[in-house]
């Protein structure tokens, strides 16, 4: 998982968040100023930053313009060089998802040993989601890793809970101070922390008293929490000066309640407004073939089923059966299984049908859940399980470098995501570097280049010179027509037109399209 992700990591431009994250990072350390990203906390932007340092990037203090300005500014306008800052940007973050491989490990082996625990790792460490979004300066598996170390935290307490419950709110108020997603997290991870100590009371204790006591557990968790989240905060600024945005948006009805009771900084809470403003507005969608406005409840359950290996599939089903199934295992069902449903099903409400990220807490859980097959404790369990962990692990080494637009054999492999997913499933604009290569390696006479490219990279610095076809009147463009697939995707006028007039010629890593337009 490592080698996949550094090489993978080392050939990929920005994609279109990154530089957001990095140039927010680097104010953070540089600045102390909480003014750029709030919409994100920023614990998650704090780990990129331990990378970030080594890499010593230029940028002038005190830059005003907007975040997604200060991310270009710092990659590509303050002679730094953007390869160097995002591997830099990237390791810790592969750092810490190599050390959550060893969280799902250690959860697995304590329900079902440590078979149980390589084979869950070995799920974990061949996700070809996992490897994509590890390797990435993003904050979606670092929010994910910290959700499931408060899991298994809360699991442990079940014996030792003045040692794992404290650990347990550190996890917790980590992955709340990394991603708002996280939140509705929350209310189960404090609710299976007062059950936990119930259960570790034992039965020779007063009903009351071990009620009194769960209940104190589940609070003292929860402050446990809100100091980590007020401590990152403070970390980035210790007064905590803030000053609301201009446009942050007003937010009524129970979510205003919700934000006006949280006991957290003013800064998180406005970023929660932003966070529910994007809720507000209306966003494009692409699903099998479909370009829709608005957002689909499934979309997200029908991405999983695109990107997820064969094998895996099977195995999720296989160890969510078993541990229905086998009695010992029924206890651990609200920790593996509750806390990825209660999180899905408060993705799936979202407005933005951008990518399987989104959920990308679901891999991570099930890869424990998967184990359990093996607590089945039959000789085909064990084949069935190292079958299909082979199988997968195929699938997943078939794919590279290209996983991020990996999709499964059943819907024909990275090379067809495209024709189902679309944005950062597929297309994030990772691939600037490999169409500079590939132009001047394949096509060195064409100096007709019109380019049609979704990301923040500046296609410039790569030595992509293309000029923008949807400027001009479609009879003037001949030659190289290169085109995202997300924008393909959500083709309309000009650009339909344009690429219904041309052949496809090539394609670079599985994300763009090489036209020839006579």
């Amino acid at each position: 998982m490592a080698f996949a992700m550094v090489t993978t990591a080392v050939q990929q431009s920005p994609t279109i968040d990154e530089p957001v994250y990095v140039g927010t990072a680097v104010v953070y350390v540089r600045e102390h100023s909480l003014r750029f990203n709030p919409e994100h906390p920023p614990l998650g932007k704090l780990i990129i930053a331990t990378g970030t340092v080594f890499a010593h990037p230029h940028l002038k203090p005190g830059f005003q313009g907007d975040q997604g300005r200060l991310g270009q500014r710092l990659l590509y306008e303050s002679g730094n060089d953007p390869w160097r800052v995002m591997f830099w940007a990237r390791l810790p973050v592969m750092v810490v998802t190599l050390l959550f491989g060893l969280v799902v490990f250690g959860f697995a082996r304590d329900l079902v040993g440590p078979v149980g625990g390589l084979a869950a790792l070995a799920l974990y460490a061949f996700s070809p989601d996992l490897i994509t979004n590890g390797s990435l300066a993003t904050l979606d598996v670092p929010a994910t890793g910290f959700v499931v170390t408060a899991a298994w935290m809360v699991w442990r307490a079940r014996r030792r809970p003045l040692l794992y419950l404290p650990l347990a709110g550190l996890a917790s108020g980590a992955a709340v101070a990394t991603k708002m997603s996280t939140l509705p997290a929350v209310p189960v991870l404090l609710a299976l922390a007062g059950w936990s100590y119930w259960h570790a009371r034992g039965k020779g204790v007063p009903r009351l008293r071990r009620a009194t006591h769960a209940l104190a557990a589940s609070v003292g968790v929860a402050f446990v929490l809100v100091g980590v989240v007020w401590a990152v905060y403070l970390a980035v600024d210790p007064r905590l000066r803030w000053t609301a945005p201009p446009h942050v948006p007003a937010v009524h009805g129970l979510r205003a309640l919700l934000i006006d009771w949280l006991p957290f900084p003013d800064a998180y809470r406005d970023g929660m407004r932003i966070q529910f403003g994007f809720e507000q507005e209306t966003w494009h969608g692409y699903l099998f073939g479909r370009l829709y406005t608005g957002a689909l409840w499934y979309y997200l359950p029908a991405a999983l089923l695109v990107k997820t290996p064969l094998g895996m599939l099977a195995l999720w089903l296989g160890g969510i059966a078993a541990m229905a199934a086998v009695p010992r295992l029924r206890a651990a069902v609200p920790y593996v299984l509750l806390l990825p449903a209660v999180l899905l099903t408060a993705a799936m409400q979202g407005s933005r049908d951008l990518g399987v990220r989104y959920a990308i807490f679901v891999p991570v859980f099930l890869a424990v859940a998967a184990a359990c097959l093996l607590a089945l404790r039959r000789r085909w369990a064990y084949v069935v399980t190292v079958a299909l962990i082979v199988f997968v692990a195929v699938s997943s080494v078939r794919t590279y470098p290209y996983y991020l637009p990996y999709s499964n054999e059943a819907f024909g492999g990275p090379s067809k995501t495209h024709l189902a997913l679309h944005d950062s499933n597929v297309d994030w604009g990772q691939d600037l570097g490999r169409l500079a290569d590939r132009l001047r390696e394949r096509y060195p006479d064409d100096k007709d280049v019109w380019l049609v490219y979704k990301g923040s990279g500046v296609p410039s610095w790569y030595g992509i010179h293309g000029r923008d076809p949807l400027k001009v009147p479609p009879s003037r463009v001949h030659g190289l027509l290169v085109v995202s697939d997300t924008s393909i995707a959500k083709a309309e006028g000009r650009l339909k037109q344009l690429i219904r007039g041309s052949r496809a010629i090539d394609d670079v890593g599985h994300s763009i399209t090489i036209f020839r337009r006579p």
